[in-house]
């Protein structure tokens, strides 16, 4: 009798094990800063746009697939490594007129809640610190992919948003440079490390 109930109680734990959902563990990565991008957009003298990057962006990404209000997204990106393809144009952002960048020297995002709005599409609310302001804004970011390589998991996110840079104090040049900023933010996320 005590074997019959023994082995019910076996039976049934292993039932249980496929049967019941797992949960699992949120997943952390790291921002690979050499496949991730921040871009942006700007209109110069209200005719042509001009285009950018900040390269090197950092941060961490904290995703859990049971709970995505339990996610995270951090970044931040040095104000000096602002490139736009023209050394003197980018001397002139690194000054007082744009960015400040020895004052100033990191823009950098902290979220502060995250809600899935469909498949793989995320409305994130945080804080975005720039020129010494700090003003909370919402992204929308779209999960773009997961994979492995050389034995670390990978996560990609990407998303395209718009500030004014005069609701963060930079108001140089207004008029011949546009006040509205489009930012693309493109992620790969390494685990592992």
């Amino acid at each position: 009798m005590k074997s019959n109930i023994l082995t019910a109680s076996v039976v049934g734990l292993f039932i249980a094990s496929i049967v019941l959902p797992v949960s699992a563990a949120p997943e952390n990565y790291r921002i690979d800063s050499v496949h991730s991008m921040v871009l942006f957009r700007i209109k110069r003298s209200d005719v042509s746009y001009v285009y950018g990057r900040f390269n090197n962006p950092e941060g961490t990404l904290v995703v859990d697939a049971d709970n995505p209000a339990g996610d995270a997204f951090t970044v931040q990106v040095a104000t000096e490594n602002v490139d736009t393809g023209n050394g003197n144009r980018d001397n002139h952002l690194r000054s007082p007129d744009f960015f400040n960048a020895q004052q100033f020297r990191t823009i950098s995002f902290k979220s502060t809640s995250v809600a899935k709005t469909e498949d793989k599409k995320y409305e994130v609310t945080g804080q975005l610190s720039l020129h010494g302001v700090e003003k909370e804004i919402k992204v929308v970011l779209e999960e773009t992919g997961r994979g492995e390589a050389r034995g670390r998991s990978m996560i990609g996110f990407e998303g395209k948003f718009t500030i004014k840079r005069s609701d963060f104090g930079m108001s140089g040049m207004m008029g011949m440079i546009g006040d509205e900023v489009t930012l693309i933010v493109s992620f790969l996320g390494q685990g592992g490390n």
